[in-house]
């Protein structure tokens, strides 16, 4: 239902015809979302993502670089001042803290980088969530559960290619939405993310 869901608000974007859009709300009821609406919350919403292949790719010989258009989309959310987040499976024995676990994941990835341009770490600040142990790795709900416990009344917002991880993030209150398939915005519309966080839950 999720997926039919963000189809239909990606066209009401893309398509501009309308005064407000539709989303599926934390219990699976919809509700528009008016197009008018001003909110002085700027803490919301939060995009949250998958790591590789959502936003990375890595290349047969073991190199990474961004996915096409994935530091562009970074900075239209960085430019409106949209929090974004990550929840991605590493190995739990890479630090006993999120914060231990990601100082190694970004040596992992930069020491593997071919970009031009160099991951934009400093955009997910404390927002990278990785399981602390192996039986909070993906599929396992844990880590979205962190990322809307600490994500407090905004909208949640998860972006992945696998639709296995979008639909568990959509069973959980996430606006989710599978990223990179055919015939389809490569991301969440940019204008979407910011009608959702006009809309308390």
């Amino acid at each position: 239902m999720s997926l039919v869901m963000s189809t239909l608000l990606v066209s009401a974007v893309l398509c501009g015809t309308a005064s407000g859009a539709v989303a599926e709300d934390a219990g699976g009821q919809t509700a528009a979302v008016p197009a008018a609406r001003v909110s002085g919350e700027r803490d919301c919403p939060v995009v949250y993502f998958d790591l590789g292949e959502t936003l990375l790719h890595t290349a047969d010989d073991g190199s990474t670089d961004y996915l096409r258009g994935a530091a562009s989309y970074l900075r239209a959310l960085r430019e409106r001042h949209i929090k974004v987040g990550l929840i991605t499976n590493v190995p739990s024995s890479w630090g006993t803290t999120d914060t231990e676990r990601a100082a190694r994941l970004k040596e992992e990835v930069d020491a593997t980088w071919r970009g031009r341009v160099p991951f934009a770490w400093a955009d997910f600040g404390d927002r990278i969530l990785t399981p602390r142990a192996e039986t909070e790795r993906k599929p396992a709900p844990v880590l979205w559960q962190r990322a809307k416990a600490e994500s407090g009344r905004c909208r949640v917002v998860y972006e992945a290619e696998t639709a296995e991880e979008v639909a568990v993030a959509s069973s959980l209150g996430f606006v989710s939405y599978q990223a990179g398939r055919p015939h389809r915005p490569a991301f969440l519309p940019v204008g979407l993310v910011e009608l959702l966080g006009r809309r308390s839950r």
